[in-house]
């Protein structure tokens, strides 16, 4: 079994490479593969390919991740499903592929290019492309490899907005009042056949198949209530009845419920004139006397309530178009701007907030805040809560927008189409887990070893170690991945003194910078090999003048011991 992810990544290409590669993860990169490209050069040929189409912008790579069950795949076998994976769904795409090993499961890494190599058009990924592909050839392959799969349904599809107000409001929909009938239906049958005659009688079109669907007359399509509940499958229904059917001949309940008749609505007919004023008014109507009878439209309530929300509907719109406002994340920035005004919020942390007289009111007045999470007698309320604003439109249901400030970290938070029941909980729960999960973490000591440089002129030692000049610290979550992006030579010679700066090292939390630190060395580095023409031209000399000056030794030497002889020959003389 395998769960799939995929991300669309716009930060560097070479972090991605160098993370999915990692030799501590990928047991000394044996357990890798590439596509299109060699390892080694898998960075260089994936943006050379981008230059020669020209897409530069944008998603640089996607990174897509297979997590398989633990104990269920070998790590040989994991890197052949996602090369398998690769060469299928990933033609005519750079990639580099990793299995990592480094936890209890086995999950496998594809960095692949955002551009294609042969055809220069670039990947685009979505909710369809996900299920109908990525996840349908995952699951395709783990099958021919005799894993499991996920035995899941889709997703819920979104709900019309009309559903979704009469759920908001506690009204029935479509969806409870079917429930409802399919519930009450299943209680009056006897058998399947008469359950729908039943649904027939009730205004029920039934489509017949591997599931259950069921419309009104009029609906466009039909509704499938066995997709969310195993009661309302075919199979469920008939176990249903049958149930039932037994509780009837034990005694334990009545053989007939009785229920108020159904009775289909009628429209009412418009009043007709008979007898003598039939035939008056069409006389009338003869000498034009009388036209046909016009009726001004009727203005109900609920015309006029809604005729009320259009209104209000092209106030809010006209302000988002004039203010260019689509997004949660445009209302963190307009929120951002006023977190950074005193004056305002003063008055937006404030539970209570005292308007002096004007010309228009001749008494101060007290306002209190709308914000609850501000009031200390509420369940909800935090001391580290800093304004801000709620809000409400139909279209938008219940809508926050606030800071939180604790031990030296702010926070904003965007939470929109939420419920008055529900809106300040979803807050407090998601900044608890913001505060309680994210801390100041160590990233960079300077007693371990970060990595290593060839080292030359020395046989003693073939690397230098290379520590951090200094301790470096970041913000974020215990799970964060730490990589590093190493500016270095490509090798050092001997001699190196203790302290020396070789490189520095960019420091990265979950892919976002956290600083540079300087790459120094622990101890001193002596070269014991020389190698070089200048100094070997310097020992060979040194060579030469010691010859010549034994030489002249040896002829003086010489010279004396001959002079010598003739002394003593000339004295026997």
């Amino acid at each position: 079994m395998a769960v799939t992810k995929i991300l669309a990544r716009k930060g560097r290409l070479d972090v991605g490479v160098r993370y999915v590669l990692n030799g501590d993860k990928t047991e000394e990169q044996v357990l890798t593969a590439s596509q299109g490209c060699s390892t080694e050069h898998a960075v260089s040929r994936m943006m050379k390919t981008k230059r020669h189409y020209r897409q530069m912008d944008g998603v640089q790579y996607y990174h897509l991740i297979q997590s398989f069950k633990p104990g269920e795949v070998t790590p040989e076998l994991a890197l052949e499903i996602a090369r398998e994976f690769a060469a299928e769904h990933l033609s005519g795409y750079q990639a580099v592929i990793g299995v990592h090993v480094d936890k209890e499961h086995i999950h496998a890494h594809t960095i692949f290019n955002s551009v294609n190599a042969d055809t220069g058009e670039k990947y685009h990924s979505n909710a369809r492309s996900y299920y109908s592909q990525i996840r349908a050839i995952s699951d395709r392959l783990c099958r021919e490899h005799g894993l499991s799969v996920i035995m899941e349904g889709k997703g819920e599809k979104a709900v019309s907005y009309i559903e979704w107000l009469r759920q908001s409001r506690g009204q029935p929909t479509f969806r409870s009042m079917l429930e409802a009938d399919l519930r009450e239906t299943i209680q009056d049958a006897n058998d399947i056949g008469h359950f729908f005659l039943i649904m027939e009688h009730k205004g029920y079109e039934i489509k017949h198949g591997a599931r259950l669907g069921f419309r009104l007359r009029g609906q466009e399509r039909f509704m499938v209530p066995g997709r969310k509940n195993p009661l309302f499958t075919e199979d469920g229904i008939r176990a249903a009845i049958d149930g039932n059917l037994d509780e009837i001949a034990a005694g334990n309940r009545p053989a007939i419920i009785y229920r108020p008749r159904y009775e289909p609505y009628r429209r009412r007919q418009p009043q007709k004139y008979t007898g003598f004023m039939a035939l008056y008014v069409h006389y009338l109507y003869l000498l034009g006397k009388a036209g046909q009878r016009q009726y001004p439209p009727k203005m109900t309530p609920h015309l006029r309530r809604e005729i009320m929300k259009f209104e209000s509907y092209k106030e809010q719109f006209a302000f988002l178009r004039a203010h260019g406002v689509s997004t949660a994340e445009d209302l963190a920035k307009i929120a951002a701007a006023c977190y950074a005004n005193e004056t305002y919020m003063q008055a937006a942390n404030t539970l209570t907030y005292t308007l002096p007289a004007t010309n228009l009111h001749q008494n101060e007045r007290a306002i209190k805040s709308t914000n609850l999470m501000l009031d200390p007698e509420y369940a909800y309320y935090r001391d580290y809560i800093r304004g801000m604003k709620t809000g409400f439109t139909t279209l938008a249901g219940r809508c926050f927008v606030t800071f939180a400030q604790q031990d030296g970290h702010t926070y904003g938070l965007v939470v929109l189409g939420s419920d008055l029941n529900n809106i300040y909980r979803e807050c407090s729960e998601l900044l608890d887990w913001a505060f309680s999960s994210f801390a100041d973490r160590p990233l960079v000591d300077t007693e371990t070893v970060l990595t290593t440089l060839p080292l030359t002129k020395c046989r003693a030692e073939e690397t230098v170690e290379l520590y951090a000049a200094n301790d470096l610290s970041g913000y974020g979550h215990a799970d964060d991945e730490v990589t590093f992006d190493f500016s270095l030579p490509e090798s050092a010679a001997a001699t190196i003194k203790e302290g020396a700066v070789l490189g520095t090292a960019t420091v990265y939390l979950d892919g976002y910078e956290m600083g540079t630190v300087d790459l120094v060395t622990h101890r001193e580095y002596v070269s014991d090999f020389r190698t070089d023409a200048k100094t070997t031209l310097l020992l060979m000399a040194a060579l030469v003048g010691i010859l010549i000056v034994l030489g002249f030794l040896t002829m003086v030497a010489g010279g004396g011991s001959l002079n010598l002889r003739r002394r003593n020959r000339s004295r026997r003389r």
